[in-house]
Protein backbone atom coordinates (compact mmCIF):
# COMPACT_ATOMS: atom_id res chain seq x y z
CA UNK A 1 0.00 0.00 0.00
CA UNK A 2 3.25 2.38 0.26
CA UNK A 3 2.73 5.04 -2.15
CA UNK A 4 -0.87 4.37 -3.18
CA UNK A 5 -2.42 7.05 -4.22
CA UNK A 6 -5.89 8.10 -2.63
CA UNK A 7 -8.08 6.75 -5.32
CA UNK A 8 -6.26 2.76 -4.81
CA UNK A 9 -6.47 2.93 -1.09
CA UNK A 10 -9.02 0.16 0.39
CA UNK A 11 -12.41 2.08 1.90
CA UNK A 12 -15.68 1.07 3.99
CA UNK A 13 -18.52 3.39 2.80
CA UNK A 14 -21.46 3.79 4.96
CA UNK A 15 -24.92 6.11 4.32
CA UNK A 16 -23.66 8.98 6.87
CA UNK A 17 -25.21 11.73 5.53
CA UNK A 18 -28.10 12.98 7.58
CA UNK A 19 -29.25 15.77 5.48
CA UNK A 20 -28.25 17.04 2.17
CA UNK A 21 -25.43 18.14 3.08
CA UNK A 22 -24.89 17.28 6.49
CA UNK A 23 -22.47 14.17 7.78
CA UNK A 24 -22.72 12.36 11.05
CA UNK A 25 -19.50 13.07 11.61
CA UNK A 26 -19.77 11.20 15.29
CA UNK A 27 -15.96 9.17 14.44
CA UNK A 28 -14.78 13.03 13.70
CA UNK A 29 -15.49 14.18 17.58
CA UNK A 30 -12.40 12.97 19.87
CA UNK A 31 -10.89 11.01 17.48
CA UNK A 32 -7.40 9.32 17.76
CA UNK A 33 -7.27 8.02 14.85
CA UNK A 34 -3.79 6.90 14.12
CA UNK A 35 -1.50 8.37 11.06
CA UNK A 36 0.54 6.36 8.57
CA UNK A 37 3.96 8.10 6.84
CA UNK A 38 1.74 7.49 3.64
CA UNK A 39 -1.28 9.33 5.00
CA UNK A 40 0.61 12.12 6.05
CA UNK A 41 2.40 12.73 3.01
CA UNK A 42 -0.61 12.56 1.16
CA UNK A 43 -2.08 15.45 3.16
CA UNK A 44 0.97 17.42 3.03
CA UNK A 45 0.78 17.69 -0.76
CA UNK A 46 -2.73 19.13 -0.41
CA UNK A 47 -0.40 21.75 1.06
CA UNK A 48 -1.07 21.15 5.06
CA UNK A 49 1.56 20.83 7.77
CA UNK A 50 2.63 18.13 9.51
CA UNK A 51 1.98 20.06 12.42
CA UNK A 52 -1.10 21.53 11.75
CA UNK A 53 -2.89 18.26 11.57
CA UNK A 54 -1.30 15.69 13.46
CA UNK A 55 0.23 15.25 17.20
CA UNK A 56 2.51 12.26 18.90
CA UNK A 57 0.39 10.78 21.10
CA UNK A 58 1.51 9.42 24.82
CA UNK A 59 2.55 6.16 22.54
CA UNK A 60 4.57 7.73 20.74
CA UNK A 61 1.86 7.45 17.72
CA UNK A 62 1.28 10.13 15.37
CA UNK A 63 -2.37 10.63 15.37
CA UNK A 64 -4.98 13.30 13.73
CA UNK A 65 -4.96 16.22 15.90
CA UNK A 66 -8.58 17.51 17.61
CA UNK A 67 -9.35 21.07 17.33
CA UNK A 68 -11.99 22.41 19.67
CA UNK A 69 -12.62 18.41 20.40
CA UNK A 70 -13.00 17.68 16.34
CA UNK A 71 -10.81 16.63 13.76
CA UNK A 72 -8.91 19.13 12.17
CA UNK A 73 -10.22 18.65 9.14
CA UNK A 74 -13.98 18.34 9.99
CA UNK A 75 -16.12 20.81 9.18
CA UNK A 76 -18.36 21.41 12.58
CA UNK A 77 -21.16 22.84 10.45
CA UNK A 78 -21.67 20.48 8.44
CA UNK A 79 -19.88 17.14 9.49
CA UNK A 80 -17.92 16.99 6.02
CA UNK A 81 -14.56 16.23 5.85
CA UNK A 82 -12.19 18.80 4.33
CA UNK A 83 -10.09 16.08 2.73
CA UNK A 84 -12.52 13.23 2.26
CA UNK A 85 -11.31 12.20 -0.62
CA UNK A 86 -7.75 12.11 0.34
CA UNK A 87 -8.20 10.70 3.86
CA UNK A 88 -6.54 8.63 6.82
CA UNK A 89 -6.94 5.26 5.73
CA UNK A 90 -8.11 4.33 9.27
CA UNK A 91 -11.06 6.87 8.50
CA UNK A 92 -11.60 4.47 5.24
CA UNK A 93 -11.57 1.64 7.22
CA UNK A 94 -14.36 2.98 9.95
CA UNK A 95 -15.71 1.41 11.52
CA UNK A 96 -13.32 -1.27 11.42
CA UNK A 97 -11.04 -1.44 14.44
CA UNK A 98 -8.64 -3.69 15.96
CA UNK A 99 -9.43 -5.34 19.26
CA UNK A 100 -6.22 -6.56 20.89
CA UNK A 101 -7.63 -10.39 21.96
CA UNK A 102 -10.28 -10.02 19.81
CA UNK A 103 -9.41 -9.36 16.31
CA UNK A 104 -10.61 -6.96 13.74
CA UNK A 105 -14.60 -5.73 14.16
CA UNK A 106 -17.08 -3.30 13.89
CA UNK A 107 -16.91 -0.19 16.35
CA UNK A 108 -20.22 -0.17 18.10
CA UNK A 109 -19.68 3.83 18.58
CA UNK A 110 -20.85 4.41 15.08
CA UNK A 111 -24.75 4.92 14.78
CA UNK A 112 -24.21 2.47 11.13
CA UNK A 113 -22.50 -0.21 12.63
CA UNK A 114 -24.90 -2.46 12.25
CA UNK A 115 -24.77 -1.64 8.22
CA UNK A 116 -21.16 -3.40 7.96
CA UNK A 117 -21.67 -7.34 7.16
CA UNK A 118 -19.31 -9.88 8.01
CA UNK A 119 -18.17 -9.96 3.91
CA UNK A 120 -17.05 -6.48 4.30
CA UNK A 121 -15.13 -7.37 7.62
CA UNK A 122 -13.16 -10.59 6.04
CA UNK A 123 -12.28 -8.44 2.93
CA UNK A 124 -11.12 -5.20 4.54
CA UNK A 125 -9.86 -6.56 8.04
CA UNK A 126 -6.55 -7.78 6.24
CA UNK A 127 -6.33 -3.77 5.13
CA UNK A 128 -6.68 -2.91 9.48
CA UNK A 129 -4.22 -4.84 10.14
CA UNK A 130 -1.56 -3.85 8.13
CA UNK A 131 -2.40 -0.55 8.88
CA UNK A 132 -2.04 -1.64 13.03
CA UNK A 133 1.26 -3.37 11.90
CA UNK A 134 2.60 0.19 10.00
CA UNK A 135 1.17 2.38 12.96
CA UNK A 136 2.98 -0.04 15.61
CA UNK A 137 4.65 -1.84 14.24
CA UNK A 138 3.92 -5.10 15.22
CA UNK A 139 0.59 -6.96 15.12
CA UNK A 140 -2.18 -6.31 17.31
CA UNK A 141 -5.02 -8.18 16.04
Amino acid sequence: MSGASAAELPELRLPCRVAPGVYCARCCYGTEMPLTEDDVRRLERLGYRRAEFAVRGPDGVLRLRNVGGRCYFLDARTGACRVYEHRPLGCRLYPLVCVPGLGVTVDPECPLHHLVGREAVSALAPHVRRLVRAVYGRPLC
